[in-house]
């Protein structure tokens, strides 16, 4: 057997290096590195002698790093991913969050932090976590409950064993999630006689499951038996492939679609089976359909309370729900029929099988009102109305107008999400990038970036309020600095304003929230156009959505990074569409506000469906 001598860092970066999604191009796309006393010698040296193959990102902060990474696999599809590596100790627990985010929306990342001296001759070193009961713990055990693969590695030929694990967890559709590889700092630069097979290239293929005989014959006399079928598509649309399936299938069939803030794009917005986005963020026309459907068949979605209304929304008495899902865990919630497969295959060996029946019309009028609510909603001020602040319904579409169908729409987290979800029109596939299954705030602008490097020929915009951009904002730098222009929309409405109206919601004050009620010496008066034009971004402020738009399109034509500010109204949203959401409300309370709002909760409890 053949071998070569190598660091253990040196062999981690060349095997990843021989795996490829296709001939010549490694499926690991790069590395996100800030370098700490626990992997500056050891794997900073490893990166430096691959830079040429490999390219290295310097981050302003490791999480938005880790965040930038996801984007990214999510923009490609999960077809490619990134790394992400840190120093031990803050670095590395800086990036527990990210992982968490990718664990719940089903997305490949390598993280890669620093670790404790597997040697632990220089015992405590610095920014080392120590356990007094268990000498084993390090803070990278905070990996462990928010990994889908996790491994820690104390001597070099561990990673024998450990990579390949790690590659086949990053690309396996079911199991697809975060792998975190604690490298201890000692190990990263011991030396090992490697076999040289194990860096030979290899070709990583999507592993498309068919469903089972039995389980598709079920599927197909459920679909038989339904006389309103309604689908909801979800983000493994995307991942398989599937939008040309989806596509062929209603058409095929006749059955609507809604779509999860992650499936939302599987169809344009235009088509006259897609009747929008379903549940608390939901379109009147997909909810209306929901709760009159006798059967739900959920294609990629995992079922979150978003989607279901906090399983209010169905409402037929003897509804029944089809789970069109590669992932076993997923496939069987809430007694669903199970079809477990990928979803591409699926819908076309299920759509053999129905033939030709097709469901009865739906009325055309649910997806018309509609469409003419969400028309108002985002329409331009009245001349009437120029000395009031814009809602971000009507920011949203001025910033529609400003993207061509091609362009990209990034947020994640506040009302932002809600507000797009129910009126954002996605013409074409990956044209809405939306977070909103860990609805992180401070994902934004890091996840722009990592969409444009995802998407490079693609107009990509930022949609932020300024509480979110104040959690995370470093990553804008990053952008100027790998000139990798995105359009930042900053809508400055003073606050957690999202939060703060679930809080009037449910019989609260206004308390801590907005920048006004919170607790201050001094009031808050922040200059974000100055501030995104430190970070190296183009940037103003607007006092109009007609100033807005026109700002778009100075932003179009610029060739960096691109910030517009403007200030919105904390308080107004769309009322249109939505359906209700279970936040628990005090059952006691001395305030007649939260005695009200707790006797509507437990009227309102009662339309839920659970277990059946």
């Amino acid at each position: 057997m053949t071998t070569v001598r190598l660091t253990a860092s040196q062999a981690l970066v060349r095997f990843l290096l021989a795996q490829e999604c296709a001939p010549g191009v490694p499926f690991i796309a790069g590395v996100w590195a800030i370098f700490g006393h626990g992997n500056v010698a050891g794997l900073g040296e490893a990166l430096y002698g691959v830079r040429d193959d490999l390219p290295t990102w310097r981050g302003h902060n490791e999480q938005g790093m880790a965040l930038a990474a996801i984007a990214y696999t999510k923009a490609s599809d999960r077809k490619r991913a990134m790394a992400v590596t840190t120093s031990i100790g803050p670095g590395a627990t800086n990036m527990v969050t990210a992982a968490a985010l990718a664990h719940v929306n089903r997305l490949p990342v390598l993280l890669l932090p620093g670790d404790v001296f597997a040697s632990r001759a220089p015992d405590p070193v610095l920014q080392q976590i120590e356990d007094f009961g268990d000498g084993t713990v390090s803070a990278n055990d905070c990996f462990k409950p928010v990994s889908r693969y996790f491994d820690r590695i104390t001597r070099p030929e561990q990673l024998l064993t450990a990579l390949p694990r790690a590659i086949s967890v990053l690309t396996d559709p079911a199991e697809c999630g975060p792998v975190t590889l604690a490298l201890c700092q000692d190990v990263q630069a011991e030396a090992f006689d490697w076999p040289e097979t194990f860096f030979a290239k290899r070709l990583i293929t999507t592993r498309r499951p068919r469903p089972d005989s039995e389980e598709l014959l079920a599927a197909e006399t459920l679909i038989r038996q339904a006389e309103k079928p309604l689908i909801i598509a979800g983000g493994g649309v995307h991942y398989s492939d599937a939008a040309t399936a989806l596509r062929q299938f209603v058409e095929d069939h006749n059955i609507p679609i809604c779509e999860t803030q992650a499936g939302k794009s599987a169809l344009a917005w235009d088509h006259p089976l897609n009747l929008g986005a379903i549940g608390v963020t939901g379109s009147s026309a997909a909810n209306a359909a929901a709760k009159e459907a006798d059967l739900i068949i959920a294609v990629g979605t995992r079922l979150q309370d978003f989607t279901t209304g906090s399983w209010s929304l169905f409402g037929h008495a003897e509804r029944r729900i089809l789970q069109i899902n590669i992932t076993n865990f997923d496939s069987g919630k809430h007694l669903a029929q199970p079809l477990v497969c990928d979803a591409q295959i699926g819908l076309r060996e299920l759509s053999t099988k129905l033939a030709d029946w097709r469901r009865a019309d739906i009325d055309p009028g649910l997806k018309a009102n509609w469409i003419a609510a969400l028309d108002a909603a985002t329409a331009a001020p009245r001349a009437g109305d120029a000395n009031s602040l814009p809602t971000d319904a009507q920011v949203i579409g001025a910033v529609q107008r400003g993207l061509d169908d091609d362009g990209v729409i990034v947020c994640a987290a506040g009302g932002l999400p809600g507000e797009l979800h129910k009126l954002w029109k996605a013409a074409t596939p990956n044209s809405y990038h939306v977070e909103y299954g860990y609805s992180c705030m401070g994902y934004e602008i890091a996840g722009g970036l990592g969409v444009k490097m995802a998407l490079p020929d693609r107009e990509v915009a930022v949609i932020v309020g300024d509480g979110s951009y104040m959690m995370m904002n470093s990553e804008l730098a990053t952008s100027v600095m790998l000139g990798q222009k995105i359009i930042v929309v900053l809508l400055d409405n003073r606050g957690y304003a999202c939060i703060n109206r679930l809080q009037m919601a449910t019989g609260g004050a206004n308390f801590n929230n907005l920048l006004d009620d919170a607790q201050h010496a001094i009031p808050s008066h922040i200059d974000f156009a100055a501030h995104a034009g430190a970070l190296g971004a183009t940037s103003e402020k607007v006092g109009s959505v007609a100033e807005l738009e026109d700002a778009m399109g100075r932003a179009s034509s610029s060739t960096g990074s691109y910030c517009i500010v403007i200030d919105t109204d904390p308080l107004s949203s769309t009322q249109e569409g939505g359906h209700w959401w279970d936040v628990a409300v005090p059952e006691i309370s001395q305030r007649d506000q939260v005695k009200i709002a707790y006797e509507d909760y437990i009227k309102a409890r009662r339309n839920q469906r659970l277990g059946d």
